[in-house]
């Protein structure tokens, strides 16, 4: 299981599933998806990340947004939008 996380800008910090299902959740939350699907999604799509990050020492960030996006977008793509509205909004 991959134990750091390398940042952006080349730091590292122990890897925490839980941000990973916050983030999802917190995406979630800005579309119309009921409690119960919403957690059907975080459950799903971290259990994709926690599998490629078994494989591995060290991940990046971008592998992590790349394969959560990746797989939002087959799951609930209202959830991958609304991500990446964030993210535009947030670099503005």
């Amino acid at each position: 299981m991959a134990s750091l996380v390398v940042k952006k800008d080349g730091s590292k910090e122990p890897f925490q599933a839980e941000k990973i299902e916050n983030a999802i959740r917190a995406a979630a939350q800005r579309t119309d998806l009921s409690e119960e699907r919403t957690n059907e999604v975080v459950k799903q799509v971290s259990a994709g990340v926690l599998q490629l990050a078994a494989a591995k020492e060290e991940i990046a960030t971008s592998e992590l947004r790349e394969k959560v996006l990746g797989d939002l977008d087959k799951v609930e793509p209202s959830v991958s939008v609304a991500w990446r509205e964030y993210e535009a909004k947030k670099g503005e």
